[in-house]
């Protein structure tokens, strides 16, 4: 597992899009832990692909919102502290830099727009699956895939057993889609109930997206390159 602690890009404006995504997940964690719909809440604004695909059951009369809707609103649920706190790093580290070069709405529209793929994606490996699927981090890989093409040999500082060590950017991502790929593929993320291919799906849409505008959208190159 790679797990960054920083890396120090400044930004030219405040990450206001990035900092109320982090807000607004972490106060429904609260939520929901202070009123126990964990499990409920999971159904009802989850994604669950059998209710995009093949419908609501009529058994199951929770609330839940639209089908199409929930391929966004299960980016802001979490399960543990964490499943919320190792999103709201990735997010922290990352984020703000993706959206002072894209600027703030088309940001919003990015972050949106790769949860959904992600979990569209994801969907499409078990459409009958009733299992809800929660979570910020297809949109965050996506955020990851933007953050490669724009600032590829920027420093990162990431945790090697307890020492900080710094590497560029193209590594230190690069290392978490090698470890998505072979959880997903040795089948150690379904024993743990990741979502790998929302992983990777969210990061290649988030790649797709950016690569066209890159150098446009590169204000400067990182320090070691």
């Amino acid at each position: 597992m790679v797990l960054p602690l920083h890396d120090g890009l400044p930004t030219r404006r405040r990450p206001i899009v990035n900092n109320t995504m982090m807000i607004v997940c972490a106060g429904i964690w609260l939520l929901q832990q202070s009123l126990g719909h964990v499990e409920l809440d999971a159904l009802r604004y989850g994604f669950v692909p059998y209710f995009l695909f093949e419908g609501l059951p009529p058994q199951y009369d929770i609330g839940a919102v639209p089908a199409v809707a929930s391929l966004v609103t299960y980016a802001f649920l979490h399960g543990d502290f964490w499943h919320l706190g190792g999103n709201l790093l990735f997010l922290w580290i990352f984020g703000n830099n993706v959206e002072d070069a894209l600027g703030h709405l088309p940001y919003l529209a990015f972050y949106l727009f790769c949860a959904a793929a992600a979990a569209f994606g994801e969907g499409l490996t078990d459409p009958l699956s009733k299992a809800p699927l929660i979570g910020a981090s297809g949109a965050i890989s996506g955020v990851l895939g933007a953050y490669l093409m724009l600032f590829p040999r920027q420093p990162v500082v990431v945790l090697v057993g307890f020492f900080p060590v710094p590497v560029p950017a193209f590594v230190a991502i690069g290392l978490w889609f090698v470890f998505q790929l072979v959880d997903g593929l040795s089948g150690a993320a379904s024993a743990e109930q990741i979502a790998w291919v929302a992983h990777i799906g969210g990061f290649l849409v988030g790649i797709a997206l950016i690569r066209p505008f890159r150098d446009r959208l590169r204000p400067r190159p990182g320090p070691w390159g």
